[in-house]
């Protein structure tokens, strides 16, 4: 367990809670807009400064009674296959814990859910289904992808979908076959305009963000697909 940042306290990172956000290093994906490079990028993760675990819980241990929550954040947590015990050990402490995911590991989505070990679950929707493969190639299955969807919309816990929207990556077509696809009427689905800062792909620093009326377009055209559509 590499973890790369630690965020003290957000009062966004986890809606309706005042928690903590704890970065794990290491990613299975390589999304060129993506800027947590040091959390991704093999020769990044190396000069990246470390926490021990030791120092988060000792950290966590002192905020016991002042924050409620904790979010697990990448990086990709669900490439770490002790992220079980981590988390484990988080709830010992009487934390919740928000997940976030890309969705490519469903058995260890679909255990940590079943064993009642979070609370909370935001996972990104990168592109719709069929496009994941022209992006990704061999790094990801498709059938994960959808079998994690599938799985989070039978509600078995508290859940949302998101977006970041990228000129030349997202049309407004790609939104409604999105909609077709993740749509549902618990379905909580929120769209995230893009930032040009240090990206993966240098050549998306130079991209303009989607204007602000774009993305409202496509929400009052995508919302009757769910229960809540918003931008964030």
């Amino acid at each position: 367990m590499i973890i790369g940042g630690l965020q003290k306290t957000t009062l966004i990172d986890y809606p309706g809670k005042l928690a903590c956000t704890v970065f794990l290093a290491v990613c299975n994906f390589r999304c060129p807009w993506c800027y947590s490079a040091e959390l991704v990028l093999p020769e990044k993760i190396i000069k990246q400064p470390r926490i021990s675990e030791k120092e988060f819980f000792n950290f966590l241990k002192e905020r016991k009674g002042l924050l409620e929550g904790v979010v697990i954040c990448g990086g990709e947590p669900t490439v770490n296959k002790d992220l079980l015990q981590f988390v484990e050990k988080i709830k010992k402490l009487d934390f919740l814990v928000k997940l976030d995911t890309n969705g490519s590991n469903p058995e260890m989505l679909k255990d940590l859910i079943k064993k009642r070990q979070i609370d909370y679950v935001a996972m990104d929707i990168k592109l719709p289904l069929e496009k994941y493969a022209g992006l990704f190639g061999e790094c990801v299955r498709t059938e994960d992808i959808k079998n994690s969807v599938d799985f989070l919309k039978k509600n078995q816990i508290d859940s949302e979908f998101r977006t970041t929207v990228v000129p030349g990556i997202h049309t407004r077509e790609d939104f409604l076959e999105i909609a077709k696809w993740i749509g549902g009427p618990n379905v909580k689905y929120y769209l995230q305009n893009f930032r040009p800062e240090k990206t993966i792909d240098n050549k998306f620093q130079t991209i303009k963000p989607y204007s602000e009326d774009f993305l409202k377009n496509i929400v009052k055209e995508i919302s009757p697909y769910f229960k809540v559509c918003q931008i964030r």
